[in-house]
């Protein structure tokens, strides 16, 4: 067995309440991790090593409710861990956008762990201050803002489902930029010189995926030279990025609605990078959208 092989991994999962820090951690057992919610954090190290011989990975959750929750104190004690030779830290942040969490605590009524006598939105300002030092800190970064529970479930699975943790993950999305920028990406291609399918009655309602939509883009003079380019240049760059040990790479395409430009070219994106041995994920963040005449301008 190798030295990696032999390494304790441990992930360290923390985020905003609401944001989807326990579907993370279900997913994360269901792909074989011992996981294990607001485990007293003074007693990691401890836990670490009463692993012994097995090297189960482990996944630690963790959040303002736990008991004796310091920030500056816990990335203290995580650093000398991942100091250790035997073992191999990473730490995920599990964030999500201020309306949003608003609008799933007012859904489901339950009240948040910091609003105590304050509204919802207080309670949310005060979280999100107390955890800026470790939103800062991590390696990871997963934003659910517009994900669905099942999306951020294939985004778990995809991210820690591997056994060869240092492999590149490759996401290609797809988003609208009149329905915001995506959080974290590393590499983005704004498709809106494109014709926009938008305008032709027959291409509304359908999006990238459909076949017609394809071939108004593809028929396009602008079009191929410049995928050709951007793929290229992807081909040319994912290698180098794999190359300085980079564990997840991001990459965006944005329309003006992200239904129709940026779907096909994420799809086609996607299509160039597995034949080239890549195993992207595909994720499209507006798809579901219903089209809408003031947000399409280009």
């Amino acid at each position: 067995m190798s030295e990696q092989a032999e390494r304790q991994r441990l992930l360290l999962v923390t985020g905003m309440s609401g944001a989807g820090k326990s579907t993370a951690l279900q997913v994360l057992e269901d792909l074989g991790w011992e996981a294990i919610d607001n485990f007293p954090l003074r007693l990691l190290s401890s836990l670490v090593d009463a692993e012994g011989e097995s090297r189960a990975p482990i996944a630690i959750g963790f959040d303002s409710r736990t008991r004796g929750f310091l920030p500056a104190a816990i990335i203290e004690q995580c650093e000398a861990l991942a100091r250790r030779d035997d073992v191999e830290v990473t730490t995920l942040f599990i964030d999500c956008s201020d309306s949003e969490l608003e609008r799933r605590y007012n859904e489901t009524r339950r009240p948040h762990p910091m609003a105590r006598e304050r509204p919802v939105a207080g309670g949310i300002k005060a979280e999100r201050e107390l955890l800026e030092p470790l939103r800062n800190w991590a390696e990871v970064l997963i934003d659910t803002s517009e994900y669905s529970s099942n999306q951020l479930q294939q985004v778990m699975r995809e991210r820690f489902g591997k056994s060869r943790v240092r492999e590149m993950t490759v996401t290609v999305s797809s988003f609208g930029f009149a329905r915001g920028m995506p959080p974290l990406a590393d590499l983005l291609f704004d498709m809106r010189f494109l014709d926009n399918p938008h305008w032709v009655p027959e291409l509304r309602e359908l999006t990238g995926r459909d076949r017609p939509v394809a071939s108004h883009i593809e028929g396009d003079p602008a079009f191929a030279p410049a995928f050709a380019r951007i793929t290229d240049t992807l081909l040319e760059l994912l290698p180098r990025y794999a190359a300085q040990d980079r564990s997840y790479l991001n990459i965006a395409f944005g329309c003006t609605g992200g239904r129709h430009r940026s779907v096909y070219s994420a799809e086609r994106a996607a299509e160039v990078l597995r034949e080239a041995g890549f195993s992207p994920t595909v994720i499209h963040r507006n798809l579901e959208s219903r089209p809408a005449d003031p947000l399409e301008r280009s």
